[in-house]
Order: structure tokens, then C-alpha cells, then sequence
């Protein structure tokens, strides 16, 4: 982790620090309370540099929108392994929940690779409020690398279009996989996924996912 990021960090802490002390002054007398030790700030920063750092580490409006996709999913999927090929169908369930105190929400993915067997993946996602983008991290039993996305958000806010880097098997070389992920309904979306064809570089629609909430359903 970068000095800058480990730096911001000790900030959050010391300002989170200092907002449970004045909150538990404020909430109870002062003779039932040991006094204490006035915070001191680092050399040549102020308080407002803690606020800062304590609005970067605040949830908002975009965490509560990845908080919306919380719940079980049943999918119904769709894969093709080239342009040409005839489409492969299977099932699959994914249980997606909040963590961090609504910061992040992790994804865990069970189904059945068609002719490679059960298939797990797992996905953090969260949107830093720094860069202001949405970030994911994605891994599965099928593979040993980490695809690292960044989202994009639509407008209306119904889209999400994430762009994830990983190493082709194939051509020893980073490619890129896009994947929309669009909201359908109260407890419906889809999810599309296109990946570069590794014998001609174009992009083909790979994957297409019909997800509806379990909840739903019942």
C-alpha cells in the first residue's frame, strides 16, 4: 500500500477518533467520564483536512445504489465461446451482501460451467468516493488472476458498465472485458458480457445473465 494511502488512512482513524470522543461527551456527563487528552493534529494539518478524509470514508449516495443489488439472485445464463459457436445454457445463484457498514458489497457466485464443471466466483465492489468511480475486484475457480473493473453509471442511473482488465491465457497479454449490468425492474436485470476474441481481437458478446431476486419469487 502507498505511504499517501496508509497517510489517509491514520487520518480517518484519528478523526473518527475524535468524533467518538466529542459524541460521547455530548451524550453523558462529565463527572461520569475520565477526562480526556485533547487530539492532537499531525504537523501542519487541520481539522479540515480531517473532514476530508472523513467525507472520502463516508458512505453515500452511490454505496446505497450498490446496496439496492443486495439479496439472492437466481440466473438464468447464456455463454458463447466464439461468435460462431451455439449458445451453452445453465443456472446459477448469486448471494450478494453489504459489508463494511454499507461501503462495499461482496458477491458470491455458484453454478455450472458448461463441459468444466461447478463454477465459483467471488466480487467486491464499492465506489470510491476520492476518484469518484465505482471499483470492483473479480476471481473464480477457473482462472488464478484478479480482474480489476472500473464502472461507469448511466444517466438515468439504470446502467452500470464496468470495464475489467485481466491477462489472456492465450496471448500472454492484458485485454479488456466489458459487462453491462442493467436494472430491469424492482428485483429483475440483466447482465452482459463481452470479451475480446483472442484469435481476432474483436469483441463478441460472451455471456448474457437474466438475474431475478429470490425474495421476489417467493
Amino acid at each position: 500500500m502507498k505511504r499517501t494511502q496508509w497517510l489517509a488512512m491514520g487520518l480517518v482513524v484519528l478523526a473518527a477518533t475524535a468524533a467518538c470522543i466529542s459524541w460521547s461527551v455530548a451524550r453523558e456527563p462529565e463527572q461520569e467520564k475520565p477526562p480526556v487528552a485533547e487530539l492532537k493534529l499531525p504537523p501542519g494539518f487541520t481539522m479540515e483536512d480531517m473532514q476530508v478524509c472523513v467525507a472520502a470514508g463516508t458512505p453515500g449516495e452511490m454505496q446505497k445504489r450498490l446496496v439496492q443489488g443486495v439479496g439472492t439472485w437466481n440466473a438464468d445464463c447464456t455463454m458463447w465461446m466464439s461468435p460462431e459457436a451455439d449458445p451453452l445454457k445453465s443456472k446459477g445463484t448469486t448471494v450478494a451482501t453489504a459489508i463494511m457498514d454499507g461501503r462495499f458489497v461482496k458477491c458470491e457466485m455458484k453454478g455450472e460451467m458448461p463441459g468444466m464443471g461447478p463454477y465459483t466466483g467471488f466480487g467486491l465492489y464499492g465506489f470510491d468516493n476520492v476518484s469518484q468511480t465505482f471499483q470492483s475486484t473479480w476471481i473464480d475457480n477457473h482462472g488464478t488472476g484478479m480482474a480489476v473493473g472500473k464502472g461507469e453509471l448511466s444517466d438515468d442511473g439504470k446502467t452500470l458498465t464496468w470495464t475489467y482488465t485481466f491477462n489472456c491465457p492465450l496471448t500472454k497479454q492484458p485485454a479488456k472485458l466489458r459487462e453491462v449490468e442493467t436494472i430491469t425492474g424492482p428485483d429483475t436485470k440483466t447482465i452482459v458480457s463481452y470479451a475480446p476474441n483472442p484469435k481476432t481481437g474483436k469483441e463478441f458478446k460472451m455471456m448474457s445473465m437474466e438475474l431475478t431476486r429470490q425474495e421476489a419469487a417467493k
